[in-house]
């Protein structure tokens, strides 16, 4: 009788209250209220993105799409816009270029140029480029380090193979999140914890669309990886809803359970991501000094992907798993009227 008296009283709590017997007197931040903002926030972005993928299209690396690569080292500084015009003026093929410098190999400033769509390199090609590279640099001595081909064939293979990985990547945690939450309505809890997963894959994609990079194997681990450090978080705050939802009885509203819930665990969540966020700057920072663009092609998506996994969790997963508890909670409340 005493627990059903003390439930009765909270559930006519007012914030004040609420936030003085269940956050220590501190403010409790309204992020259901805020809902609206975030959506539109997240819907905006993805429009945007819509709309460069239609202006830009999208790449893919010759990892998937098939094509060759052309690895040189040349000695000194050279303009890199210039470099590649001077490279695309001698093929048909389109081409992309990556500058990198090889400081444990000694080969000094290396050049990787791509052909997409080659099924093999011509034998004529890497001498004749070798040969025009030296012509108009003579000072740079290029030299030819490397080269590679991908069959088409292969390439989407390989692309499809990624694609499952993260397609079982995501059912398996939708799965696990959905068994290790019951008791909080664990189907729908997998479920918005799939959207934001999906989220953040869109944000990623879109940084690929806008900035014009091609497909690689580093999208595929960036997304691989944001996939397991965005559910963390969701699964952080999911757990503490799960606790809060006990101490706060199960008549008050699930939104203020939430609130409160993610209130206690926003300083945690913001410092897990600050505390990611500085060691892969670091790394970038290091790349882009030493210009080691594979590295820097890994390390800004992961950037972007890190703080998209930590507003997801806080303000797409939770206020849509609101939103669904909620519907069904008056959808149970109707049926027994």
């Amino acid at each position: 009788m005493a627990n059903n008296v003390q439930t009765k009283a909270e559930t006519s709590m007012t914030t004040q209250e609420i936030s003085e017997k269940f956050n220590g007197g501190r403010r409790v931040l309204n992020f259901t209220g805020k809902k609206k903002i975030f959506f539109g926030l997240s819907l905006g972005i993805i429009l945007i993105g819509i709309i460069c993928n239609f202006i830009f299209g999208t790449t893919l690396d010759i990892q998937f799409s098939g094509g060759a690569t052309l690895t040189y080292s040349y000695q000194g500084d050279l303009d890199h816009d210039k470099l590649h015009d001077f490279i695309q003026e001698k093929t048909s093929d389109r081409i992309t270029t990556s500058f990198s410098s090889d400081l444990a190999g000694g080969t000094g400033n290396n050049v990787t140029v791509q052909f997409a769509g080659n099924e093999a390199i011509d034998k004529e090609i890497g001498s004749t480029l070798t040969a025009d590279l030296q012509k108009q640099y003579p000072d740079a001595k290029f030299a030819l380090l490397e080269e590679n081909s991908v069959d088409p064939s292969m390439g989407m293979s390989f692309l499809l193979k990624c694609l499952v990985a993260v397609g079982i990547a995501s059912v398996l945690m939708v799965l696990y999140v959905t068994l290790r939450f019951r008791k909080i309505g664990g189907l729908s809890a997998g479920v918005m914890a799939l959207v934001a997963l999906f989220h953040d894959i869109a944000m990623i994609y879109f940084l690929y669309v806008i900035f014009r990079w091609p497909i690689d194997s580093n999208f595929i681990a960036v997304v691989l990886m944001i996939l397991g450090y965005s559910l963390n978080d969701t699964i952080v705050i999911y757990d503490r809803v799960r606790e809060q939802r006990k101490l706060m009885g199960r008549k008050t509203g699930i939104d203020t359970v939430f609130n409160v819930s993610c209130t206690k665990t926003i300083k945690r969540t913001i410092m897990t991501s600050v505390t990611t966020l500085a060691a892969i700057l670091t790394v970038f920072v290091v790349a882009s000094v030493f210009n080691i663009s594979s590295v820097k092609g890994f390390a800004l998506p992961m950037m972007i992907g890190v703080i998209s996994g930590c507003y997801s969790s806080i303000c797409i997963a939770g206020p849509l798993w609101v939103i669904w508890q909620t519907h069904k909670a008056k959808k149970k409340a109707a049926a027994k009227k």
